[in-house]
C-alpha cells in the first residue's frame, strides 16, 4: 500500500518562523462570496474573525469553504482562548489560530496545547473538514502539529511585561499586536501614538527579533504611508484593511465621483 501523502506546507508558518513580509487580508461578513473574492486577491493569509464579528461555526465553514483551493491560508481570530473554540476551528480546515488576549506563558501554552495533537497537546483525534472527513486521516494527524500555524494577540500591558517568557513557549509561531486594548490597558484608550504604547510596541519588536519570531499588526485603514512606516519598525505580519471598511471607503468613493455628499 502506498504511503500516505505528506500534508503540504504550510507557508505562513514558515514565513513567521523566518520574520518574513506575510501580507494578509481580513473577513467579518459571513458569506463565502467574500472568502471567495478575497481568495483571489493576492494575499498569503485571510483571517477570520470570531471573536469581533457574528460567525458561528456554520458561517465560518462556508468561509473556510470559499477560501478553499484559492490560495491564501485561512487563519482564524478566534472568539476566546479555549480548547473547543481553537479544536473547532482547526477541524473546520484553518491553517492556524490566531488566539486572544494572551497575557502570559501560562495562557500561550494553553493555546499551543490546544492546537497541537499529542503527545505536544490535547487536540482531540476525529475525522472532520480539514483531512477530508477521514480520507487523509492518517497524514493530517500525522503532520498537523508541523504545519498548524499559532499566533497569540498581545493587547495588554501585562502581556508586553510577559512578552520574553510567552514568546519562549514551544509552538508559538509570531505575536500579533492589538493596539486599541494596549493603549486601553495603558489608561489612554484610542492614543495610538502615546509614547507609553509606542514604547510598549517597541518591547514587542524587540523582543520578537531576539526571539526569531514575527510580529503582526492590522492596518485597518493602510495607506502607502502607513505600511512603509509599518514595515519599517519591523512588523511582517499585516492585516490590511478589512471586507467591511473596503465596502464602506468604496461605497463613499463612488458617492464622491458622483459629486455627492455623504452622510
Amino acid at each position: 500500500m502506498p504511503s500516505p501523502t505528506p500534508l503540504p506546507v504550510n507557508p505562513v508558518r514558515a514565513a513567521l518562523r523566518h520574520r518574513q513580509l506575510c501580507p494578509g487580508g481580513w473577513i467579518q461578513i459571513g458569506h463565502p462570496a467574500v472568502a471567495e473574492i478575497f481568495g483571489r486577491a493576492g494575499f498569503a493569509w485571510v483571517g477570520l474573525d470570531c471573536e469581533h464579528s457574528d460567525l458561528d461555526l456554520g458561517s465560518l465553514a462556508g468561509l473556510l469553504r470559499g477560501l478553499h483551493g484559492r490560495g491564501p491560508v485561512p487563519l482564524v481570530r478566534v472568539r476566546e482562548n479555549q480548547t473547543l473554540a481553537i479544536r473547532q476551528a482547526l477541524d473546520l480546515g484553518a491553517g492556524g489560530v490566531i488566539v486572544p488576549l494572551v497575557h502570559n506563558a501560562a495562557a500561550a501554552r494553553a493555546a499551543v496545547r490546544a492546537a497541537k495533537y499529542p503527545p505536544a497537546g490535547e487536540r482531540g483525534f476525529a475525522f472532520t473538514r480539514a483531512n477530508d472527513y477521514g480520507a487523509d486521516f492518517d497524514a493530517y494527524a500525522r503532520g498537523a502539529n508541523e504545519q498548524t500555524a499559532v499566533v497569540v494577540m498581545i493587547e495588554s500591558r501585562e502581556a508586553v511585561e510577559n512578552i520574553e517568557s510567552i514568546l519562549g513557549v514551544e509552538g508559538v509561531d509570531g505575536v500579533f499586536v492589538g493596539p486599541y486594548d494596549l493603549s486601553g490597558s495603558y489608561g489612554v484608550p484610542g492614543e495610538l501614538e502615546h509614547p507609553a504604547v509606542v514604547a510598549a510596541q517597541q518591547r514587542v519588536l524587540a523582543a520578537c527579533a531576539a526571539a526569531g519570531r514575527s510580529a503582526g499588526l492590522h492596518l485597518v485603514t493602510p495607506t502607502p504611508e502607513s505600511v512603509r512606516a509599518t514595515l519599517a519598525r519591523g512588523f511582517t505580519f499585516l492585516a490590511l484593511g478589512m471586507d467591511t471598511v473596503f465596502l464602506r471607503e468604496s461605497a463613499r468613493m463612488s458617492l464622491d465621483l458622483a459629486n455627492l455628499k455623504t452622510v
